[in-house]
């Protein structure tokens, strides 16, 4: 594959994957359950996410794999922890990009209704969604389908539509895609700047009151839609092998990215929930909403042709990640050879970008996104803890001995003793209340306590600690019912290792 990519490159690409769904919908969702303290989930999710990042770079340092947190996990856990994470990170960017797609196509008919065009809403959302009639809309997609052969046409045009034209950029170029990209970031960073001048200008302080009208439970309870706006600096490190100097631009590129998109998150945060009370939030255009509650219609059509040009962003990064990814695998003969294979022309895995695109187009028929942001979140936040915990315990494996970056020693018997008292006062002054969450949520908290407490009898190195720490407890602030996902993909996936990669393995 050929180097096309430097900081900047690297850097607009992150943006492009974590400014979309989090800004123009699941925002919404987070602010209502927390109200206006979302803000401080955002802080929280990029305090989680650099300190993930940190330990990325580390491994990109010595690692300039297209396999991200795959190859770093084989590498220091062995093939069998580096499936885990590879058939993790197929649910994270297909199933994202499913929820991506969807979103894409929404915002495109609201668009499009804007102008007074109407879509037909049986090409426009899916089967079962509208074989259950649950809304008026359903209903009438259900009833105005036509029929082949007895069985009803329904399936969401828009979303496979864009996901098709994204992967055929994908496929015939990094260099193309890379333009396209730094298009998209450029228009949406504009755009967004724009919305917030102007949102701060309708802005009634006293929507800030009361700052956490749910508690530290309500706050949590927007974790998953927080999260899955952060994914996507994950995918830039699926690029390592397209860079000029992985080595220094992958570090720099990563936090860059989470810098500059939290400060976007915040700001929105607190404009939207100054602008209408938090509790009305809960819709799936968030920034359009409110704007329109202030009889600013014009601003809503802008902010709706945004919102397309930040989600084809994210489509465009997530799809040329999940082939990278799979090229490794294949590389370590963990999936079949035709995934490793290489365009002459385009220099490109171009098999897997198919494949990769098949996997978003087929799920969009009969899933909707509010089943699935869960089960993205939890298998990227499990990529992310196991990438910490590779540099917390394996910090003097040989690999590490030429890292051009490595993670700064903290010791533990000094931070994770001040951070355990200082969580302890805010405890038993009430500032933080923890009643109310799910029960994984206080088996994971135990389990985090338990590694605190190991970590300062051993002095463990701090960063990585409270990076694994961190990504634990926003894995046990998801619900019950994703774990159940997971664990059902992550067999499916251990089926699959067992009757292939493992034989195979093994047979060479």
């Amino acid at each position: 594959m050929k180097k096309h990519l430097g900081v900047f490159d690297l850097t607009a690409l992150g943006i492009a994957a974590i400014v979309g769904a989090g800004i123009f919908g699941t925002i919404g969702q987070a602010a209502s359950a927390g109200g206006p303290a979302v803000v401080l989930l955002f802080v929280f999710t990029a305090f989680t996410c650099g300190l993930s990042a940190l330990c990325y770079a580390q491994f990109a340092s010595v690692m300039p794999s297209a396999g991200s947190a795959y190859s770093y996990a084989k590498q220091v856990f062995g093939p069998l922890v580096g499936w885990i994470i590879g058939w993790d990170l197929i649910m994270e960017y297909a199933i994202g990009n499913v929820v991506v797609a969807i979103s894409w196509s929404d915002y495109f008919t609201g668009l499009l209704h804007s102008f007074h065009i109407k879509f037909p809403l049986w090409l426009s959302m899916d089967y079962f969604s509208a074989q259950k009639m649950l809304t008026n809309e359903t209903k009438i997609a259900w009833e105005n389908a036509p029929k082949i052969a007895g069985f009803k046409l329904i399936f969401d045009l828009p979303a496979i539509a864009i996901t098709a034209i994204i992967g055929w950029l994908t496929y015939i170029g990094i260099k193309e895609s890379k333009n396209v990209s730094n298009t998209l970031v450029v228009i949406k960073l504009i755009v967004i700047a724009g919305v917030i001048i102007a949102g701060f200008m309708y802005v009634d302080a006293a929507n800030w009151t009361p700052f956490m009208p749910h508690g530290l439970g309500g706050v949590l309870k927007g974790v998953s839609a927080v999260f899955f706006a952060y994914i996507g600096f994950d995918a830039i490190s699926t690029t390592a092998e397209e860079c000029h100097h992985s080595q220094k631009d992958l570090p720099k590129a990563m936090i860059y990215s989470l810098l500059i998109c939290t400060v976007l998150y915040i700001l929105l945060a607190l404009v939207l929930t100054g602008m209408v009370p938090y509790n009305s939030l809960a819709v799936g255009d968030p920034l359009a909403f409110v704007f329109a509650q202030k009889g600013l219609q014009q601003i809503s059509i802008i902010i709706g042709f945004s919102a397309i040009v930040a989600y084809t962003g994210v489509l465009l990064v997530f799809q040329i990640g999940q082939p990278r990814i799979w090229l490794a695998m294949s590389r370590d003969k963990l999936l079949p050879a035709k995934f490793a294979e290489i365009h002459p022309k385009y220099h490109t895995p171009a098999f897997a970008t198919i494949i990769a695109a098949a996997m978003v187009m087929l799920p969009i028929f009969f899933l909707n996104m509010n089943e699935v942001t869960d089960l993205t979140s939890i298998g990227t936040l499990f990529a992310f803890a196991l990438v910490c915990a590779g540099v917390l315990f394996k910090s003097n494996d040989p690999v590490f001995e030429n890292a051009g970056f490595k993670v700064s020693f903290w010791p533990s018997r000094i931070w994770a003793s001040v951070l355990l008292l200082i969580l302890g006062l805010l405890y038993f002054l009430k500032i933080i209340d923890i009643s109310g969450l799910h029960t994984v949520f206080y088996v994971f908290l135990g389990f985090t306590i338990l590694l605190l407490l190991i970590g300062i009898v051993k002095n463990w190195s701090f960063i990585p600690l409270i990076g694994l720490c961190s990504n634990l407890l926003m894995l046990g602030s998801l619900g019950n019912e994703s774990w159940w996902r997971f664990v059902v993909w992550l067999l499916i996936g251990l089926g699959i290792y067992y009757f292939y990669g493992y034989k195979k393995l093994k047979n060479d």
